[in-house]
């Protein structure tokens, strides 16, 4: 069973939202609220917490960070976002899972949730241009281009990232390169503390960086 908590202040959407989502046989809402209350979140303990960017009374980002500094154990989804690139790279810099745009369908959503309760990081396609190159440009401005070229990947290790720039899950990866899933993981997070990377969002904007620049290189 996933469990979710929502942080969302329009009552309508809220309450909705519960509804909607205790229908699934797999889904159950343990807590909905209007702002974050950390003591009743920690003792909901929510698999997923839905966050909603609109938050009138709080800064969504600064709800986020305290999320996953207070309950690492759960994993943040931000709802009802515009693809603005600077907001998302600064949500994906503080670990958030995934994200749920204005317009997504009701099965996005219950898929996005699904995924994320699973381990994995989610962000709609659309997105992915504009967050790559975010980040890239980030690693750039902070001198760590030279670092990251001189990192030292095993074949298996680079065919994982050039599959997670593809947007493939660690179970899709598995199947692509007849591996167990538990072997990915290992190789994903093998990955991670080479690059001093910390999310799969950010493994992927790296593969996107490394082909932009073979494509540009004399």
């Amino acid at each position: 069973m996933i469990t979710v908590g929502i942080i969302e202040d329009n009552r309508l959407v809220r309450e909705g939202l519960t509804d909607m989502l205790n229908e699934l046989d797999d889904v159950r809402v343990v807590l909905a609220g209007t702002s974050l209350e950390t003591d009743k979140l920690k003792a909901a303990e929510p698999r997923v917490v839905l966050l909603d960017i609109g938050l009138q009374d709080s800064n969504c980002l600064n709800v986020a960070e305290t999320v996953r500094r207070e309950m690492p154990t759960s994993q943040v989804i931000v709802m009802d976002l515009l693809p603005v690139d600077e907001e998302i790279s600064r949500f994906v810099n503080v670990g958030v899972a995934g994200f749920i745009l204005k317009d997504a369908t009701f099965d996005d959503f219950v898929g996005t949730i699904r995924s994320v309760a699973e381990g994995e990081r989610v962000l709609p396609a659309r997105m992915t241009g504009t967050l790559f190159s975010q980040i890239a440009r980030l690693a750039v401005q902070r001198g760590r281009e030279a670092a990251l070229e001189a990192v030292h990947m095993t074949p298996r290790e680079r065919s994982v990232i050039a599959l997670i720039a593809d947007g493939m899950s660690n179970k899709e990866i598995a199947t692509n390169l007849n591996i167990a899933t538990h072997t990915v993981k290992s190789h994903v997070r093998n990955v991670m503390e080479k690059l001093a990377l910390h999310t799969r969002l950010q493994i992927a904007a790296y593969a996107h960086q490394q082909g932009e620049e073979e494509k540009t290189a004399p």
